[in-house]
């Protein structure tokens, strides 16, 4: 997965991406936030774990 950064233009892959908590009532254990290395800004929200 390849995202391109709306705020800066930078495509940044899911290794590079930073990984943040949440927002709202999203359970933290089960999702991340990717978020762009070079400005910090928003790039999706992933499922990352397991689904019990």
């Amino acid at each position: 997965m390849v995202e391109e950064c709306d705020t800066c233009g930078r495509s940044v892959s899911a290794e590079e991406a930073i990984r943040r908590e949440t927002f709202a009532d999203l359970d933290t254990d089960r999702w991340q936030t990717l978020c762009c290395p070079n400005c910090g800004a928003w790039l999706r929200t992933i499922f990352a774990g397991p689904d019990s």
